[in-house]
């Protein structure tokens, strides 16, 4: 089945323009859904708004947007004054700037999309705009009406398209300094250093996403057949907190180095000769099973 558009536009740079359709990259919508079940009847319930003093349904004529100045006093807001407030959608993607890739911090991602032609009229335009941000290695800062609310959006090459990832506003980002104001200064020891260095050394690896299970998501469709077959799942055993260790004591277990044995050292040079660098002695990870489907 085709894949399915959520946003058709045009892409413009300067004087150049290519119509293009935005697909969703990421999605929640295979993970197990559950509804509220009446236990009594069996029946779905549903959601009732209902006033928060007299506890009386509001029925959806009734009901209005508002926001609070004060406590209980609300500015009401009907939705032709939002509709207002929106601005305009023009469907164009307009880039404002290009920048290297890795110039954008994670933390401002929100969501990725799929960047493709509308139509193959538009191949040829779209296959230059991609092929330069490639070849520069650098993304495109771009900005458009997406879903009601104008974005900024980075776009970079990926595979044989483009990928629009849209950026949270700087309000909306907070602060690390709130989560780390309470971090102490970093004391470490040379020889707890050179642990830690030899432990990521032989850990080094690669991202493969299909190694990595969603136990969560399994767990639930095991649950959801077994309830299906008749089964009963045992409940799983909570495993015991870990015993706090000495951290260096924690180190040396982690590179597989005896207690009363000194860290890795580092290779010294013979005279007259240069020091050779060795190669990691990590395994590469394998790969896990597929993931299973409910049946």
């Amino acid at each position: 089945m085709a894949a399915r558009a959520n946003w058709k536009g045009t892409l413009k740079i300067g004087e150049l323009s290519c119509p293009v359709a935005l697909y969703t990259a990421a999605s929640t919508s295979d993970r197990i859904a559950f509804h509220t079940i009446n236990r009594a009847t069996g029946n779905r319930v549903r959601r009732e708004f209902v006033d928060a003093e007299t506890g009386k349904p509001v029925d959806r004529e009734h009901q209005v947007k508002g926001y609070e100045v004060t406590e209980g006093e609300h500015i009401l807001l009907d939705p032709e004054d939002i509709a207002a407030a929106v601005p305009d959608s023009d469907k164009m993607l307009s880039v404002e700037a290009f920048l290297p890739c890795g110039a954008v911090d994670d933390v401002y991602f929100d969501k990725p999309y799929y960047l493709a032609p509308s139509d193959k009229t538009a191949s040829e335009a779209f296959g230059l705009i991609r092929a330069g941000l490639e070849a520069k290695k650098v993304a495109a800062i771009a900005r458009t009406v997406l879903f009601r609310r104008l974005r900024t959006v980075l776009i970079r090459a990926h595979g044989a398209g483009l990928v629009a990832t849209t950026l949270n506003f700087d309000y909306e980002v907070r602060a690390a300094e709130a989560a780390f104001k309470d971090i102490p200064a970093p004391k470490v020891a040379g020889e707890m250093l050179d642990l830690a260095r030899h432990i990521i050394k032989t850990k080094m690896g690669t991202f493969d996403p299909a190694s990595f299970e969603d136990r969560y998501e399994d767990a639930l469709q095991e649950l959801v057949r077994a309830k299906m077959e008749g089964r009963k799942i045992a409940p799983r055993k909570q495993k015991a907190p870990e015993k706090v260790v000495d951290l260096m004591e924690a180190l040396r277990a982690s590179a597989g180095v005896d207690s009363k044995e000194k860290s890795p050292a580092k290779p010294r040079a013979k005279a007259g000769t240069k020091s050779a660098a060795k190669s990691s002695t990590g395994k590469p990870a394998t790969k896990a099973p597929p993931k299973r489907k409910a049946g």
